[in-house]
């Protein structure tokens, strides 16, 4: 059996592009080399049919530890809670204030690119604090 060892994240959008430089601030990931022959992503794009201009964008972790994340252009805009999410790992190894802190700054961050800040849970004793949000064209993800 074959032991798969990489995957890609899709994200469906409205606006690929806006999208995928959203992530890129929030990972430190950044745009992948454009396909040979291009000196730029915008001169491939210019090079497609009208219609797929803009249809997609892509990012990558630059360690090559990280998935690569897609964004399509869907007609339909977003209607119900994702059913999958990212959690951003800010506070991984710490707790209490400190971890909240670190998650507040983050968000803090993150509101300065346009994601929206929707709920904190504050830690309960089972689980830790974490801030729920949303990216630029509304897909709920943690901050964790």
């Amino acid at each position: 059996m074959t032991s798969i060892r990489q995957v890609q994240i899709t994200f469906d959008c409205a606006e690929p592009e806006r999208v995928a430089r959203f992530w890129c601030e929030v990972l430190g990931y950044v745009l992948p080399p454009p396909p040979e022959g291009f000196d730029s992503w915008a001169d491939y794009d210019r090079s497609l049919a009208p219609e797929r201009q803009g249809a997609s964008f892509a990012c990558v972790d630059p360690s090559g530890a990280g998935p690569r994340l897609y964004f399509q252009r869907v007609p339909e805009g977003k209607i119900v809670k994702n059913r999958v999410h990212l959690d951003v790992r800010v506070g991984t190894g710490l707790v209490g204030d400190e971890r909240l802190a670190a998650l507040e700054k983050e968000c803090a961050r993150l509101m300065a690119l346009g994601a929206v800040h929707e709920r904190t849970l504050l830690a309960d004793g089972v689980d830790e604090s974490c801030i729920g949000m949303r990216d630029v064209e509304g897909n709920e993800f943690c901050l964790d």
